[in-house]
């Protein structure tokens, strides 16, 4: 599990993964590797995800367009202000039903209802908002939504170290996946002074990891 950490903590190199087992002396394939990061990823992530702090109640989201096995497909995620990743879901289209589709994934994940909704102003947003969600304030305007767009890098990161996505299933797991590990090791860096970052992750963000993995209760190697 301590190798799968790694593969979603930064931009996947299964290579990498593969020479770092080998300084291990484990002899694997970078096949190999994938097919770990698909068993346990998911399994990681929402043990991660139980333990983050609690969701903020004003929700962005936003859409952008990927390319999957050369056609293009449109990738819904939703963020709250603090940056916090609360769902995300690939879908073929761009229009109401699509939009009142990811609402409702949204609130079936989160288990919650946010006290406002912060979108673009793509009418797809309003129509669904209103049959899905109508108690809740929305706020349509293109230059609030930055929080839900910047949000969007990593995964162009990922999707550029990939190059590219082979199958829908296959994004929407890993993105899904991506999206609860990442995090935990990308603390608002802009927002700590380095001691502060280092004093976050080093004690704090490992010892979660080690504690999800198992590896706390192994012994320490001579």
């Amino acid at each position: 599990m301590e190798i799968i950490a790694h593969c979603f903590r930064f931009p996947p190199s299964f290579r990498e993964v593969e020479e770092l087992m080998l300084e291990r002396g484990v002899i694997v394939s970078h096949e190999t590797v994938r097919r770990w990061c698909a068993t346990f990823g998911q399994s990681y992530a929402n043990a991660l995800r139980r333990r983050r702090v609690q969701l903020g109640d004003k929700w962005h989201l936003d859409e952008v367009f990927v390319k999957i096995n050369g056609e293009r497909k449109c990738l819904w995620r939703a963020v709250d202000a603090d940056g916090t990743v609360l769902d995300i879901l690939v879908q073929n289209r761009r229009d109401k039903a699509a939009a009142r589709r990811f609402f409702r994934h949204m609130l079936k994940t989160t288990r919650s209802v946010p006290r406002v909704i912060v979108t673009d102003k793509l009418r797809s947003y309003g129509a669904a908002h209103r049959e899905v969600m109508p108690s809740v304030e929305h706020r349509s305007h293109k230059g609030l939504n930055n929080r839900a767009k910047n949000s969007h890098q990593p995964i162009r990161q990922r999707e550029r170290a990939m190059k590219g996505f082979r199958s829908v299933g296959g994004a929407q797991r890993f993105l899904s996946t991506v999206s609860g590990i990442s995090p935990h090791f990308r603390p608002r860096r802009h927002l700590m002074t380095a001691t502060h970052y280092r004093a976050e992750i080093t004690p704090t963000r490992f010892a979660i990891r080690d504690h999800i993995t198992g590896v706390a209760g192994l012994p320490a190697a001579a």
